[in-house]
């Protein structure tokens, strides 16, 4: 079965590589629809919030955390696909992250794991059994020796290599590794997709606690993480030549879906800004931000803090957020185009207003500048937002976070 796709959103490419550009197709080795959880729902700024609270949590802990961890994967991710996995395919819904790096989904054994989801999508407990293809990862393979850092204490070589996920929040992900053939699409050079697949080494989760058990309502079946680890899904396809090591995500802000093309992207020709190197996410070093014809002054070194360098791009974060420097003469900007708003303060943090004309011909659009020219505009429509008759900036000051968040830069889907 073949349909043809085109994706009228902005670029985000990643590999050693970060592109944003505006599409009008993708041509690539593979792609995954997505879905947004929030798709179809009118959410409060506080739900929007404490998303992201959580979500910079999954970000921050990562540092430390030996197996790709993170903040919890579950009932925080934004977006969501799909996939299938075994033979006979069964399907999967995961959640697509960019700020974790492998692939795990809940098992059969697992007493504690949710079996139904406000989503309005089916469970399904994965079972190597089910599977004539699905094999266990054992002890002394390299892989295991890779993620554990050498071998571990106590696991032979007729043992399963086990899996540890423990989570900013609390909550933890734990079992074993597998691996089994995982299906996906794949384009065509007329944009056309087929199946394809590859044999990928994931975690079958035997044990969840905190909000990854059945208590969680907007349950999901695991997590599909791409980050940049050699452990991550998009890495092992990669190593296989199933697809070169880079993908791209097409996200829509305004029906709440998209897609996520893995390997070269061909059409269109885009630009390029090179990540930052020696950090966990994926960071690029910003270097201005306009405000209609005008640019903030500022320096660059504001975007380093500690060990952490850049502005880290998260396709899992709602919203954008900026360093107090930049923050405050960038919202007095963008309200001085309107010098007779009444500006309210909503739960003492968003600044709102009410507006009735044309949003993109009232106020400015926001331009970020990355190295080596790249270029994000994101425009009036896409950062404010409309809540309770007022329309409310999206931008989030940082400066007002605390301990590690403090002045962090990261870029979430109000940015692109």
């Amino acid at each position: 079965m073949f349909r043809r796709i085109s994706c009228y959103y902005s670029l985000l490419l990643i590999s050693f590589l970060l592109v944003s550009s505006a599409i009008t197709g993708v041509l690539c080795w593979g792609v995954i629809n997505v879905k947004s959880k929030f798709a179809g729902s009118q959410r409060s700024f506080l739900d929007l919030k404490d998303h992201d609270s959580k979500r910079q949590l999954r970000l921050l802990a990562g540092v430390d955390l030996p197996l790709g961890g993170s903040g919890r994967p579950d009932g925080i991710g934004l977006y969501y696909a799909k996939i299938g996995i075994g033979t006979p395919a069964k399907d999967y819904y995961v959640q697509i992250d960019t700020g974790s790096d492998i692939m795990w989904v809940n098992c059969i054994q697992c007493e504690e794991c949710p079996r139904r989801s406000s989503l309005g999508i089916d469970l399904t407990l994965y079972d190597i059994k089910d599977s004539a293809t699905g094999k266990l990862v054992s002890c002394d393979q390299e892989f295991c020796y890779a993620i554990n850092g050498g071998p571990l204490a106590g696991c032979t070589a007729n043992m399963s290599c086990p899996y540890l996920e423990i989570y900013g929040d609390g909550s933890s992900t734990a079992g074993y590794f597998v691996k089994d053939i995982v299906l996906y699409d794949r384009v065509s050079g007329d944009l056309k997709t087929s199946s394809a697949n590859g044999s990928v080494i994931f975690g079958c989760g035997a044990t969840q606690s905190g909000n990854l058990d059945s208590s969680n309502e907007e349950a999901l079946d695991g997590i599909l993480g791409f980050g940049k680890s050699n452990s991550s899904m998009i890495s092992q396809l990669a190593s296989s030549g199933k697809v070169k090591n880079m993908f791209a995500h097409c996200l829509d802000g305004v029906n709440g879906g998209g897609i996520f093309a893995i390997g070269h992207v061909v059409k269109p020709k885009v630009n390029m800004t090179p990540l930052v190197p020696n950090q966990p996410h994926y960071n690029v070093n910003m270097t201005a931000v306009q405000v209609g014809h005008d640019f903030l002054n500022f320096t660059t070194d504001i975007f380093e803090s500690g060990d952490r360098k850049g502005t880290i791009i998260d396709s899992g974060t709602t919203l954008a957020y900026l360093p107090e420097m930049i923050y405050e003469p960038l919202v007095t900007k963008i309200l001085s185009l309107q010098p007779h708003l009444k500006i309210q303060t909503v739960h003492d943090e968003y600044t709102c207003f009410q507006y009735s004309e044309s949003l993109n011909e009232g106020f400015p659009n926001v331009t970020f500048h990355f190295e080596n020219s790249v270029l994000l505009k994101v425009y009036p429509n896409e950062y404010l937002f409309s809540f309770n008759g007022l329309w409310c900036i999206g931008w989030q000051n940082s400066g007002t976070q605390s301990r590690d968040r403090k002045n962090m830069t990261l870029l979430g889907g109000t940015a692109f």
